[in-house]
């Protein structure tokens, strides 16, 4: 079990649901891995509450289906599944498509300066070798794009999503192989977008989710084999 799971206090929230946020974040990040068993007195322990708020922020987890309870086993972080991801990817490929589509139109001189940093905050991250340093910054270099449509609704729907998705991002930023991949595809989203192509970076980013489908699908297969 992580050994660092300090709460991420909100005076506004009841205490389940200041527990449910950072072992959801712990199991979206990696951080709790499949299969990991969720101990009421351990957790209690090392987050510094009694195990009444642990139990209910378990039941919350089970209902967005991130952990089950198995029988004479107690609860465990789900484990992940094609049918899951596929379903969160396809929606996050719709979306990242008609992002970047108005980003060609939307977008500003400011906001293009703010992509390139973006995308070289990627690869200085890669550079480092630090996969959630590289997953934070692949989330910056998106959220710049979301921000540049203008259209507060698509943000907020994809500022959703991206917790979603983000347990799948991580998985697929632990092959070092898919970095230049990654690197190869930022470049070419920002340079479809500073040339307004709607076609071009339309398939790029087509190609960029789905490549980290693949990736992902590959995963969850060699798990489900061992």
């Amino acid at each position: 079990m992580v050994d660092d799971l300090e709460l991420n206090m909100n005076a506004y929230l009841p205490l389940r649901d200041v527990v449910f946020h950072t072992l959801r974040e712990a199991i979206l990040k990696g951080e709790l891995k499949p299969g990991e068993r969720l101990m009421e007195l351990q957790l209690a322990e090392k987050m510094g509450v009694s195990r009444t708020p642990i139990r209910e922020a378990i039941r919350m987890l089970e209902q967005e289906g991130l952990a089950v309870t198995i029988p004479r086993k107690g609860a465990q972080v789900a484990g992940m599944t094609e049918k899951d991801m596929e379903d969160s990817l396809e929606i996050r490929a719709a979306l990242d498509e008609l992002a970047v589509q108005l980003a060609c139109d939307a977008i500003t001189e400011e906001q293009l300066q703010q992509l390139k940093v973006a995308m070289r905050g990627v690869e200085e991250a890669i550079r480092i070798g630090d996969i959630k340093k590289i997953a934070e910054a692949d989330v910056v270099f998106h959220d710049v794009i979301y921000k540049a449509t203008g259209n507060e609704k698509l943000v907020g729907i994809l500022n959703n999503l991206r917790e979603q998705v983000y347990r799948y991002r991580v998985e697929y930023l632990k092959d070092d192989k898919s970095y230049p991949i990654l690197i190869k595809e930022h470049e070419e989203l920002y340079e479809g977008i500073v040339k307004k192509d709607k076609a071009y970076v339309s398939e790029v980013m087509k190609k960029h989710v789905q490549n980290q489908a693949d990736a992902v699908k590959s995963i969850i297969r060699e798990q489900k084999a061992k």
